[in-house]
């Protein structure tokens, strides 16, 4: 299953129109607020040139790239946690995505109304942090009065889940979100199945005109963006989702051509999916061989055996080991043999943390 990055914002900010762009899947976007009520999903192809340079060497039947999903989110409204406009359903929506793109409006437009009246995408950005905020305050409160039942058990886990929970209600009651505790591997097991909404990671997407994509950065609003994002410690991409509709009509030189023309170097889609992978510590492994040349993704500081697993469950259950070389090495020498002569394709354990980049093969019991 690909992981999902839920693409949100107020209503009217341009997610639907970024996500027909994306993934050419035709989600419905028009000029009035709730037009998107229910979550459209787009699984997308993950752009990776190393595939086809795998391909020329290899000749394989088929090129399979990694998939990412994106899900457009219905838009949301001050009041959402209270069940304003589509709040309860935004917000189960959101609970079930990996990651988070927030989009933003920093462009004027006097024939696209603004649902509060006027472009302030702070404004904007703090009225869904808050309905977040105050959504995840109920979840939180609701374990704290459970969990205060359970200590008269006396077990230690009770009490750590207490205190665990209690940290990240006094960073909720603060406006701050509950992926502003720090926590280590244990205590973020404690709360997991809490699902709460501010401990998604987040990026945040400023949506700018037609105009302002090559010269973005002397746009005031997106300079508003990029200082409270760093606040926040999160990452901001810039798109123009008109452009981006006009791309996603083009193909091959065209497209290139038109990129060059905008003064950009990638498509949005290309800087969307390579911070949402960074956001959620993805990389990417490869299997090359004359069926297919095919990229894998995987979480960073994954092991071989887990690795193998996403190809399919008996290659975890039954690893033996990995004939791996890396990339970089790989094309240097030219082939697999060549790679093998120059004793640059190792074989690694169960123990062995993969790499970005990574061509593996792997061995296993049936």
């Amino acid at each position: 299953m690909p992981l999902t990055t839920g693409i949100v914002g107020l209503p009217n900010v341009g997610k639907s129109t970024l996500f027909n762009a994306i993934t050419q899947a035709g989600a419905e976007s028009a000029n009035y607020p709730f037009c998107t009520i229910d979550p459209n999903v787009g699984v997308v192809e993950v752009p990776d040139e190393r595939l086809q340079v795998l391909a020329d060497m290899v000749n394989p039947n088929r090129i399979v790239p990694t998939a990412f999903e994106f899900v457009d989110i219905a838009g949301l409204v001050k009041g959402a946690s209270r069940g304003e406009g589509l709040g309860n359903k935004f917000l189960s929506h959101i609970r079930e995505v990996d990651a988070i793109a927030h989009v933003v409006r920093c462009f004027e437009d006097e024939n696209i109304t603004h649902v509060a009246g006027q472009v302030d995408p702070i404004s904007d950005i703090e009225t869904i942090n808050l309905e977040l905020i105050l959504a995840d305050l109920e979840t939180v409160e609701k374990r704290l009065e459970r969990t205060k039942k359970n200590l008269k058990s006396g077990e230690k886990k009770f009490q750590l889940e207490y205190e665990v929970v209690e940290r990240i209600q006094k960073a909720l009651e603060s406006e701050k979100p509950a992926r502003s505790v720090e926590l280590d591997e244990d205590e973020r097991s404690l709360i997991k199945d809490l699902h709460l909404l501010t401990m998604k990671p987040v990026l945040y997407v400023a949506n700018v005109s037609e105009d302002d994509v090559s010269n973005f950065d002397q746009n005031p609003y997106v300079q508003k963006v990029k200082e409270y994002a760093n606040h926040e410690g999160a990452e901001v991409i810039v798109i123009s989702a008109k452009v981006e509709s006009e791309i996603a009509e083009l193909e091959g030189e065209d497209k290139q051509l038109f990129l060059q023309e905008l003064g950009l170097n990638q498509s949005g889609l290309d800087r969307l999916i390579q911070a949402a992978y960074k956001l959620l510590g993805l990389i990417t492994y490869f299997t090359a061989g004359v069926q297919e040349v095919r990229a894998w993704t995987i979480k960073k500081g994954t092991k071989a055996p887990q690795a193998a697993g996403v190809i399919h469950s008996d290659f975890e259950w039954g690893f033996i080991r990995a004939e791996v070389v890396g990339y970089e090495d790989l094309v240097a020498s030219g082939s697999m043999n060549q790679a093998k002569e120059k004793g640059l394709l190792r074989l690694e354990g169960k123990d062995y943390v993969v790499k970005d980049g990574d061509v593996m093969h792997f061995r296993f019991n049936v």
